[in-house]
């Protein structure tokens, strides 16, 4: 059986026909949907809150996922919000200059500094599509830049009533360098009825799985839980 995410096989038919090849949708793994779930539960539940009264679910999301990094020291597999520069092939994370890994702050700062001074750049024009920015990219190795090669998965997450965006998918699969890495994950995947969605994920495996998990249950619970081990190595 093919192990390719997002792929079956076709199979052959009672007349000796090969049957079309079925083509599934990309999956989370358990543990990464169980990270982002609590997530979007939480976002879900209490929002952040704009100055006009308007709920900002995926602000909530990344702003979690931020804090996870952080409480991780930069080595949290979830980085919310990286953007980077559709005009490299591939497309290249734009970076803050000093930690090399955590996603620049202020794109407008970073398009004046970099972007048109750089001979190399088309003229920026916005609204055009030369700057992405996926809700989470699921990084392989959390101590190395979110580059193509390092990217296990690159999720949007929709809240109602967003709708799908092809376009956008589109400039994710080449973020991720294939569409097979592209999840689109809807709110609506996760069973926020559960406790264990809505406040913690399971801790019996160690190392990074448990500091990921306890790292979690930290920001969900806002400081009431301890705060997580970090493994030496």
């Amino acid at each position: 059986m093919s192990d390719q995410p997002g792929l079956s096989q076709g199979g052959m038919s009672p007349e000796g026909k090969i049957n079309p090849v079925g083509i599934l949708e990309p999956k989370l793994d358990p543990q990464d949907k169980q990270v982002l779930c609590s997530a979007i539960c939480y976002c879900s539940a209490t929002p952040n809150v704009s100055h006009d009264g308007k709920n900002l679910k995926q602000a909530c999301v990344a702003q979690r996922l931020g804090e996870l990094d952080e409480i991780l020291q930069g080595r949290s597999p979830y980085k919310p919000e990286v953007s980077y520069d559709m005009t490299k092939n591939p497309p290249q994370p734009i970076l803050d200059s000093q930690t090399g890994n955590s996603p620049h702050g202020w794109i407008p700062g970073w398009i004046s500094k970099y972007w048109d001074e750089d001979p190399e750049h088309p003229p920026f024009k916005p609204g055009r599509g030369m700057i992405r920015r996926p809700d989470v990219v699921i990084v392989k190795d959390p101590n190395t830049p979110p580059t193509q090669d390092n990217i296990k998965q690159v999720v949007e997450m929709k809240f109602p009533p967003d709708p799908p965006n092809e376009i956008q998918t589109g400039a994710y699969a080449t973020i991720a360098g294939t569409k097979s890495k592209v999840v689109e994950m809807q709110a609506t995947d996760c069973d926020c009825n559960q406790g264990s969605q809505q406040s913690k994920i399971p801790v019996e495996q160690l190392g990074w799985a448990a500091a990921i998990a306890g790292g979690v249950m930290f920001i969900l619970t806002r400081g009431r839980s301890p705060r997580p081990m970090i493994p030496a190595y």
